[in-house]
């Protein structure tokens, strides 16, 4: 029988909690096979079979571990299920060869018969049967906000006749009722309310506000975006720009990327940005290291690397311990003002908002444009008034000429030496 222990995660972490049991008491499972999943204060990892045999689970689930507690116990002397084969890894890695035809072309595959969709005004990806959606089309619901009770969560006739009957509610859900349910805090959720009090009570924390015209980098995007994703293979989005941006205004502004320890103040040199990142068990803030020395697409890729791991609680303790400095987007929530809270030890957290056309004047005339709202908390310990308005002038002016963030300045200028 082989014990399987909790491990070690970080210096910090001396206890974990059982969230799941992935594999079931009796069952066998294939070494290296992930068995459950664990919580840290600070990520959620798995853990695996070190050997293959049958499953015997000494945690439960919600269970408090220290660390190098046995979780689980394998017994490797059990004999292998009739039916079950060994895992082939050879033959998996083959696969996609062998559905190749000779000529090295892929295998030609049967189509599966079209199905005649109703005509109707519903998005594609919603599934309705053809009666229900000609209702929805007639009368111009929002398919959204009925509850599918068909199989494969298609909508059916009665679901649409059950929503136009009780507008305003959710269909299926109780009326007047009162009742209530608790639900134990996660160590991640419990992290995140202690720094986020921390912060609040011992930081010297003021916000700072300005709006930028978004036109040029739209503009920019517009034009080069496919070009853009047919080269890096990611999409030129918003956040490779804001974190160019901010590196060039960190650099200028020192004490925007310090922090205070004890008596002394950390100057950083390099820029290690945090992104704020809403993942399925609460707030994650994944870094991208030496930002300042990465290109457009090599911060576009790191993005998307680090989202796809917190949406998938994949993060591992190394990609979220450290950062001098948060960028926090609020806008594809729909967010048009914010006063985001300092990520500490750092000094400084930038949030970025929703992208809406609103009325400005530009040379004495009013025109329309779309204007994000920035804000920039800050501690004001160590940064100052002027610097911290001036760093996000910095950032308004980068955006609002992005041919300045290949060199940090206007090219004409640096051409010039001005």
């Amino acid at each position: 029988m082989i014990d399987i222990k909790v491990p070690a995660v970080g210096e910090s972490i001396s206890e974990v909690t059982l969230v799941k049991w992935l594999k079931q008491e009796g069952q066998y499972v294939e070494r290296d096979e992930v068995i459950a999943e664990l919580e840290s204060e600070k990520a959620t990892f798995e853990v695996n079979a070190e050997k293959a045999g049958v499953l015997k689970t000494v945690g439960k689930e919600g269970d408090t571990l220290k660390i190098g507690d046995v979780v689980a116990q394998i017994d490797e002397t059990a004999a292998r299920p009739e039916g079950k084969p060994a895992p082939v890894v050879a033959a998996a890695a083959q696969a996609p060869v062998a559905a190749a035809n000779g000529s090295g072309a892929p295998a030609k595959t049967t189509a599966a018969p079209a199905v005649q969709a109703p005509v109707t005004s519903i998005p594609n990806d919603i599934r309705a049967t053809p009666v229900a959606a000609a209702i929805i089309s007639d009368k111009k619901l929002d398919a959204g906000s009925i509850t599918p009770t068909g199989t494969g969560g298609k909508i059916l006739k009665h679901d649409v006749l059950e929503a136009l009957a009780s507008p305003g509610r959710t269909p299926g859900k109780e009326l007047f009722t009162r009742a209530e349910r608790r639900e134990r805090m996660s160590n991640l959720r419990k992290t995140v309310s202690r720094r986020l009090v921390e912060a609040k009570n011992t930081t010297a924390m003021l916000t700072t506000f300005n709006e930028v015209d978004m036109s040029a980098v739209m503009a920019l995007r517009a034009k080069y975006k496919d070009k853009f994703k047919e080269k890096h293979g990611v999409n030129l989005g918003f956040m490779s720009f804001f974190t160019k941006a901010t590196c060039y205004a960190l650099q200028e502004w020192p004490a925007v990327n310090a922090y205070i320890d004890g008596d002394e103040l950390v100057y950083h040199d390099y820029c290690d940005i945090s992104i704020a990142v809403s993942a399925p068990k609460g707030l994650v803030v994944p870094i991208i290291r030496n930002a300042e020395s990465l290109s457009m697409a090599d911060i576009e890729k790191k993005v998307v690397e680090l989202a796809t791991k917190a949406r998938d609680n994949k993060l591992s303790m190394e990609e979220m311990q450290g950062g001098t400095f948060t960028i926090t987007n609020g806008g594809v929530f729909g967010s048009l003002m914010s006063t985001p809270i300092i990520n500490i030890p750092q000094s400084a957290i930038l949030g970025m908002h929703k992208i809406e056309d609103r009325a400005v004047v530009v040379g004495g005339q009013v025109v329309v444009r779309p204007m994000m709202y920035l804000a920039v908390s800050y501690d004001h310990r160590i940064i100052d008034g002027r610097e911290s308005v001036s760093f996000l002038v910095r950032i308004k002016e980068l955006l609002e000429n992005p041919d300045q963030l290949l060199f940090g300045k206007d090219p004409l200028k640096a051409l010039l030496e001005l």
